[in-house]
């Protein structure tokens, strides 16, 4: 049951619609196993959900005018991981989603299956080991440990290194990682942060400077220079939550809802000014199709897409 269970959660059904992500499902699975990790009740009323699950979805998934909860929570009944209580009782329109009205005005619930709750509350590790592949595969490494413990899911060290090396793990999360990539993105950018241009070092060693994938890893972007930024760990962290983004010629654009001590030195005074370290002579710069996914679909401010 066990490699089963992972594979069934290895293999859900996320809804795709060219480069757009949804990471509905996955945050819907992770929301559920917190609860079992906490020993709530295994089913809960859509109300509940549609409230909780929107709040992640405004947190973590791409900006859009609605919000649609009653899609994960109906259709996961199809990963085999996920079941409603009294489905005979709603409709389905035309798209085979349920009607919201029939959901909320029938108190229907849903929750894990009987037997994934059960699997998953006597094996914690493997709970834990679920709920790290469905961060891994749907969010960078700057966002994972926030999506856990928004969740309510410790990030504890969960997947040993020899579950995560296993050819099991690597072929669930679809592609490997470039180890060339980071030292061709530093070596474009001069190991400068391309927005505020720190470049400090410990001894030879860059320190706190990363590459960045402009389009995620898990979005299927590429590891090429002209996909990458160089960043200091603060700015990196702000560009994968949706900050700020990039315009086609490298303006800096900072979301008007990011607010707080420390907002103005660190990240306000660079908003509708160009990067101050642009990658230098003979390195591509950042390809317009892959900011424009930015914009898209990480940034946290609707419209901005040109």
């Amino acid at each position: 049951m066990t490699g089963d269970l992972l594979g069934r959660f290895q293999g859900l059904n996320v809804w795709k619609h060219g480069d757009k992500r949804a990471p509905h499902k996955p945050l819907l699975a992770l929301w559920a196993i917190g609860r079992c990790l906490r020993g709530e009740p295994r089913l809960t009323s859509y109300e509940l959900v549609d409230q909780e699950l929107a709040d992640l979805l405004r947190r973590f998934g791409p900006h859009r005018k609605t919000i649609h909860t009653e899609d994960p929570f109906w259709r996961m009944q199809r990963d085999g991981v996920w079941e409603v209580d009294r489905p005979s009782m709603v409709r389905s329109n035309a798209e085979g989603g349920p009607y919201k009205g029939d959901l909320r005005r029938h108190r229907i619930r849903g929750g894990l299956t009987e037997s994934a709750y059960a699997t998953l509350q006597r094996q914690p590790q493997l709970a834990r080991q679920v709920a790290e592949y469905l961060v891994a595969s749907n969010f960078p490494a700057t966002l994972q440990d926030t999506v856990l413990d928004a969740t309510a899911i410790l990030p504890d060290g969960v997947v040993g290194t020899e579950i995560r090396d296993s050819d099991d793990w690597i072929d669930g999360r679809r592609r490997r990682r470039d180890p060339r990539f980071r030292a061709q993105v530093l070596a474009a950018y001069g190991s400068r942060c391309a927005v505020c241009e720190f470049a400090g070092r410990l001894g030879d060693t860059p320190l706190a400077i990363e590459a960045a994938h402009i389009k995620w890893h898990e979005a299927n972007g590429p590891a090429e220079v002209e996909n990458g930024l160089a960043l200091c760990s603060l700015h990196h962290d702000l560009f994968d939550s949706g900050a700020f983004t990039l315009m086609p010629e490298l303006q800096v654009i900072v979301a008007d809802t990011v607010r707080g001590a420390g907002v103005e030195a660190s990240l306000g005074r660079f908003h509708g000014k160009a990067l101050r370290a642009p990658p230098g002579a003979g390195f591509p710069h950042p390809n317009p199709r892959f900011l424009a996914w930015h914009r898209s679909e990480v940034f946290r401010v609707p419209g901005l897409v040109r």
